[in-house]
Formats: C-alpha cells, structure tokens, sequence
C-alpha cells in the first residue's frame, strides 16, 4: 500500500530538550491509523511537524510524497485537522467560524452544505450561538463538524473528542468510520483505548519521541489485560501465594483495602471465570486497563531511575 504518511528518523529538539528522537511512522492510504504514547511522548510534536508548524531537526517526514515544511499550503488544501483543545472567535457564531474554516480550506461552504446540515443535527450542535457562549464540548464540535463537513484525503485528529460525553464520541467514531470507507486516511492520537480498538486499523505506540510498537490490534492484543477485582472476605483463608496457584493465568496479583486485583491476558479470561465461579467470588468488577496503566506495565522498564537526593 502506498503511504500517506512516512517519517524516518524523525528528530525535533527545542533547546536542550529532545521530542523526537529518531521516531518512525508510517500510515497507509485509507487506513485508520492510531496514535499512542503517555504524556509527553511526542505525539503533538509529531503531528506539528506533519502540519508544517515546526521544522523538524533532523530525520524525514513526508505526506503524499511532499515535504510538510515547504509544501504545507498545498498540502493543506488536502487535510482536515482537529486538536484536543480548540478555541474560536468569540464574537463569530459556530455557523460563521464552521464557514469561515471551510472557506480556508479552499471550499464554499454552500457546495457542502447538506453534509454540513447532517453534522450539526448528529452532533447536536446550535450554529447560531457565538463562540464566547459555547463550552468546551461545543467548541470541539464547532472543529469536528468543520473538518468534516468538507472532503479531505488525510484527516488528522489529536485528542478530537476532549469534552464530548459518550453519545457524542459514538456519534465521532461512526462519521470517522463513514469517512474512511470513502476512501479518506485518518491519524488518530487518542487517550481513550476504547475509540483506538472501535476505529483503527493499525496503531503505533510511541514514547520518549521513539516507535516502540507498531502493527495490528490483533499483534498487539498482549497490551489489553483485563483488570479483575474482588472482595478479599471470597478467598477465605488462602495466602496470596495460594491464591496465586489457584489463578496461574493472573498477573500483578495484589490483596490491598480488602480487595483482591490482578490483571489477565484477554485469551486467559475464560481460564479464569471457572476459578472465580469456585471461589464464590463477591463485589466481582472487571475493566479493561486504562492507556495510561498499559504503558506504565509495558514500559516501565524504559524510564530511568531517578538518583535519591536529601534524606
């Protein structure tokens, strides 16, 4: 498949501060393609980059072929982008600044304006109030509908559903979802592992500026443990270490505040349910792992310790 997006040893430094450090990515032509890493891995920066905002320090980043930094108005005129934190003009309307933003793009808004319509009816949004009267969910809507409203190759979003309750992100992952099966790329940098595993179709792990994982869901699926917990009163009187034999599929088991956690591969978990069924287990809870748990288990052994000073 040909690659809408390539960077290669992509290296970016703000003084003494290191983004990116050689990192690699590559997103094929329509394919949803998520974005991952903990705080400060060097997801924003990436996409800077790829937006032709900063100037990268060393490495190569390409979209269709084109460098972002000297190509970046052509190229725009192919991209939609959303941030995690929008602001708008606060004495324009929604409907104005989504016209506004559209015109930018190099599109009359009239051309689109039955898609434009459907979107803010499915996102619930009132176009006639001013910006200084919308809260942070609507202000994300203003963007999303604008960046959609409007056919675009390559869509870019990075955090694009902070602010939006549950029906409003199902609502985001089923236009996402309409707008690659019309051939669109999509970039997705998300917290929420959730929208990852309902939309993409690939992903690529980053942290410290570097590729630490890339590849499918499913060649990733060691990353989605299941966390279990349960009243500690249903164990009776085994030993953790007793507990543990009776649950050799548990990882990271713990008896803390009364309660027993562990977590256990998704492939395990019906290993596991017959045991709990044994043991009477009460005030059972099962969740997946949130993204930030996932990368302090899987890479912990990354972070440098820190020297001790003082006493």
């Amino acid at each position: 498949m040909n690659a809408v997006i390539a960077t290669h040893g992509l290296l970016k430094s703000f003084g003494h501060v290191k983004a990116l450090d050689g990192l690699d990515l590559e997103v094929n032509a329509g394919e949803v393609h998520g974005f991952l890493g903990p705080n400060g891995a060097g997801k924003s920066t990436t996409i800077r980059v790829l937006l032709g905002l900063v100037r990268a320090t060393g490495g190569t980043a390409t979209i269709f072929g084109r460098n972002p930094w000297t190509d970046a108005a052509a190229l725009h005129r192919r991209m939609a982008y959303v941030p995690g934190d929008v602001s708008v003009w606060p004495s324009l309307s929604g409907g104005e600044t989504i016209d506004l933003l559209c015109r930018l793009r190099g599109t009359d808004p009239q051309a689109n304006r039955a898609r434009r319509q459907h979107l803010l009816d499915v996102f619930q949004l009132d176009p006639t109030k001013k910006g200084r009267a919308y809260s942070t969910g609507n202000r994300q809507k203003v963007a999303l509908v604008a960046a959609l409203a409007v056919p675009a190759d390559l869509f870019i979003f990075d955090e694009p559903t902070t602010g939006l309750d549950p029906l409003m992100e199902a609502v985001f992952r089923q236009e996402v979802t309409t707008a690659a099966e019309n051939g669109a790329t999509v970039l997705l940098s998300s917290h929420t592992l959730s929208e990852v595993e309902h939309l993409c179709d690939r992903v690529t792990i980053i942290r410290s500026g570097k590729t630490v994982e890339t590849g499918s869901l499913s060649d990733l699926r060691h990353l989605t443990r299941t966390q279990i917990g349960f009243g500690a009163e249903s164990v009776g009187a085994l030993t953790i270490d007793e507990l543990g034999q009776r649950l050799p599929a548990a990882h990271d088991l713990l008896l803390d505040g009364g309660r027993v956690t562990f977590t256990v591969d998704s492939d395990r978990l019906p290993d596991v349910l017959p045991v709990l069924a044994q043991l009477r287990a009460a005030g059972l809870t099962v969740a997946p792992p949130s993204l930030e748990e996932l990368f302090l288990r899987h890479y912990r052994a990354d972070i440098p310790e820190r020297p001790v000073s003082g006493s």
